[in-house]
């Protein structure tokens, strides 16, 4: 695992979309997994005006979602298909038929699960992967205790996530479940990269790096991976 720390948040977020850049002129027809949230936010902002003034060439590149609250239509701004839209697809004018998102209103989550299982086999598999952490350490929503041996999947979420959750909402809402890829896609992955920013994030990067590797804290299988990479500004690293 490779770790990096950049002087403040632009700098880390400037970097991340370099990343994505550089695999797209790689591979023009990357399957790429990006996360939505606060973290991703400057990353992505930063993608868009790459873009453009860089003339870089998404049009062949496959976007599958990373997670979503179950239960939240795609319209809700707290819903991780809206803040992709918003922040990424439509600033970097991604195609519809590019994109393969969770039906978070689904009437069976687990035949959603299944097609996004077959989606990413189709595809041969995921190029690169940008994670944030929770502050319980999931990656998406893989909750602690989660099975590095799951694909896609449904879970009950942890209070944690819950609470932190309600971040994105304008109103409380309840944020029982999400449905999410599993670690063994993360494990598959040829490249993933977790980026975290801020003081608050601190302890659980620590516990990441340092402490074992166990399923409670889920992010701490990144260092099995055989091609990850850990990106922090300075406040994330601190501990």
């Amino acid at each position: 695992m490779q770790i990096s720390v950049y002087r403040d948040y632009q700098t880390l977020s400037f970097q991340a979309a370099d990343r994505i850049i550089e695999m797209v002129g790689q591979k023009p027809d990357a399957v790429l997994c990006l996360a939505a949230g606060d973290t991703p936010r400057l990353t992505y902002d930063t993608l868009a005006e790459r873009a453009a003034s860089e003339n870089i060439d998404f049009s062949q590149c496959t976007f599958v979602g990373l997670d979503e609250w179950v239960g939240i239509p795609p319209e809700n701004e707290g819903s991780c298909h809206y803040f992709l839209q918003k922040h990424l697809f439509e600033p970097v004018r991604i195609s519809s038929d590019q994109i393969h998102l969770f039906d978070a209103l689904t009437s069976d989550p687990d035949d959603e699960c299944r097609k996004m299982n077959q989606l990413i086999s189709t595809l041969g598999g995921i190029d690169l992967m940008l994670v944030g952490i929770g502050m319980n350490g999931h990656i998406g929503f893989n909750e602690p205790g989660a099975s590095p041996e799951r694909y896609a999947h449904v879970v009950n979420l942890d209070e944690a996530t819950q609470t932190v959750g309600q971040k994105y909402f304008r109103q409380p809402t309840v944020l029982r479940q999400g449905i999410t890829l599993g670690l063994k896609h993360l494990l598959e992955a040829r490249k993933v990269i977790l980026i975290a920013n801020g003081a608050k994030k601190a302890g659980v990067i620590k516990q990441t790096i340092e402490g074992p590797i166990t399923p409670e804290l889920p992010a701490t299988i990144l260092r099995m991976h055989r091609n990850s990479e850990v990106m922090l500004d300075e406040e994330a690293a601190s501990g």
